[in-house]
């Protein structure tokens, strides 16, 4: 276990938002402040990215457990809980593993299978950046955009940039961690038996991660279940239909 970086906005029932892979809790600071009107929001770097600590292994039962750790810290005993792709696997392998903790479960975008690798590209092109050559953000981006054209993912991607004291780039992501451990974070939760408690699955109509065909195991393992797509929204619903998102999770949560 390790202890998670985060930021905490308003006042009332906790709400607990965990990002996705290459990300930080900035990319959920938007959304979080207007969650945050009638309820404690706490963003969570998890480990091996953001401001979190680096740790040579990563998978979902320890993230579940860094984040049960931040839980009791905080005196958290009961929380609802948001995560995104990665973070939405966190999320379900803590209900799972800790079904007594959440009050509600809010998985944005991901199933609970294994899927096939899909960030090869990227890690080639983020592990090929000679850091110590580079004086200027956009240097970086320029030699960024051959292998990843897509302006947003760059964008998204170079937010992990940081200074060092020397004036230097690194990295605020454990990449060569991330890495290696990769198929750790392609696998689904683990679990002896299901969450049953109340679940809601947010898909982007757009986006090619949560199929029609996986119902039927999103509602083996989290029996209460329901989901609803957003349909102008691809994989990062919060950015492309970021009032949509939260008008579903305040209806859900506050239900």
């Amino acid at each position: 276990m390790i202890n998670l970086n985060h930021k905490t906005f308003g006042q009332g029932n906790p709400i607990v938002i965990l990002h996705g892979l290459f990300g930080t809790l900035d990319n959920w600071q938007t959304l979080g402040k207007q969650l945050a009107e009638n309820h404690t929001v706490y963003l969570v770097d998890q480990r091996n990215h953001g401001r979190s600590p680096h740790h040579d292994d990563i998978d979902y039962p320890s993230m579940a457990e860094d984040l049960l750790y931040f839980l009791e810290s905080n005196w958290i005993f009961k929380t609802a809980l948001i995560g995104h792709s990665m973070g939405g696997k966190t999320a379900m392998q803590f209900a799972l593993m800790h079904p007594d903790m959440v009050d509600k479960l809010v998985v944005v975008d991901i199933a609970p299978k294994t899927y096939p690798p899909g960030h090869q590209d990227i890690f080639a092109a983020l592990r090929s950046l000679d850091l110590r050559a580079i004086d200027e953000r956009s240097e970086a981006d320029e030699q960024l955009k051959e292998p990843i054209p897509d302006l947003s993912i760059r964008q998204f991607l170079l937010k992990g940039l940081t200074r060092t004291k020397s004036g230097h780039f690194r990295w605020k992501m454990n990449l060569e961690s991330l890495y290696r451990n990769y198929d750790n974070l392609l696998a689904p939760p683990e679990a002896d038996a299901p969450y049953e408690g109340d679940a809601l699955f947010i898909r982007g109509g757009k986006s090619p991660y949560v199929k029609d065909e996986d119902f039927s195991l999103i509602s083996e393992w989290f029996p209460k279940a329901r989901v609803e797509t957003i349909p102008e929204a691809g994989h990062w619903v919060h950015a492309d239909a970021g009032e949509q998102l939260v008008e579903l999770i305040r209806g859900f949560v506050d239900s």
